[in-house]
């Protein structure tokens, strides 16, 4: 939840709002982030919330994305995931800020009590109706699995990011909100033209989609071929939004989840 209670979906266009037009006030530095990444408080007409601000100017440099456009791809991912009716990315938008333009996402606040939804777990002990993805050991030679619960939640989450063509969902990029919905968090390596789809959300892999993602794909190819994609033209190139929609149609084609690549680390390090 945010400082003013504001629901990312019931408050959508508040959200928007204030992000765009609120005043920004930085508290820090999330320090963990590999890009710069600052929490802040926006504040417009007495309403306040927490937020997450990624200046372009503190992008890294990748090999494998042009420079400076991290942060369009944040905006991207949000405008498909609002474009799904699922509604999985916070509100975010493209805005000046104390470092310069940057993305601007509503923040997520997690309650103490929020189950964890992927994780790293006695290899013996998952619980009932979690999937492994993957097998290792602590230091002293323990056996653990990377694993992530069989939830409808996430395995909507896994059909948004094959859409995103998502290169880095790890598990700490999974939140649960207050309103116990869940969130998926940092898209800036999304969208690239080659298949670089990279995730803990493996559990489904081969398996059909469930009848409402096989709907919203097909909603999905009408709105590319239209208004999302001029807004996604925006902040992609004509050739990664063609992207988008080659991928929408590869989904509808096969009717199933897809496989982990072959020719490409199938889940993102470090994995939490």
């Amino acid at each position: 939840m945010t400082s003013s209670g504001l629901q990312p979906r019931q408050d959508g266009d508040a959200a928007l709002r204030l992000l765009r037009d609120g005043v920004l006030d930085l508290e820090g530095r999330l320090v963990d982030a590999s890009n710069t990444t600052l929490r802040g408080i926006l504040t417009l007409d007495g309403l306040t919330a927490r937020c997450v601000y990624k200046p372009v100017r503190g992008e890294r440099p990748l090999w494998d994305f042009p420079d400076g456009t991290l942060a369009g791809r944040e905006v991207s991912a949000y405008l498909v995931s609002r474009a799904t009716g699922w509604d999985l990315v916070p509100p975010t938008v493209l805005r000046d800020g104390p470092f310069g333009p940057g993305s601007c996402q509503l923040w997520i606040d997690e309650p103490e009590d929020a189950e964890p939804l992927v994780g790293f777990l006695p290899a013996g002990e998952l619980p009932p109706r979690w999937i492994p993805i993957a097998a290792a050991r602590d230091d002293d030679g323990a056996a653990y699995a990377l694993a992530h619960a069989d939830d409808p939640r996430l395995a909507r989450l896994a059909v948004l990011d094959a859409v995103l063509n998502n290169a880095d969902r790890k598990g700490g990029h999974v939140l649960v909100g207050a309103d116990d919905r869940i969130y998926g968090v940092d898209h800036g390596v999304s969208f690239h033209v080659e298949d670089k789809l990279r995730t803990v959300l493996w559990g489904w892999a081969g398996k059909r989609l469930p009848a409402d993602a096989v709907e919203m794909l097909d909603a999905l190819a009408g709105q590319v071929a239209g208004a999302l994609g001029a807004e996604l033209a925006d902040h992609l190139t004509i050739s990664e939004v063609a992207e988008v929609a080659a991928r929408v149609d590869r989904l509808r084609e096969t009717g199933c989840f897809p496989q982990p690549p072959e020719d490409w680390p199938a889940i993102p390090w470090p994995p939490m």
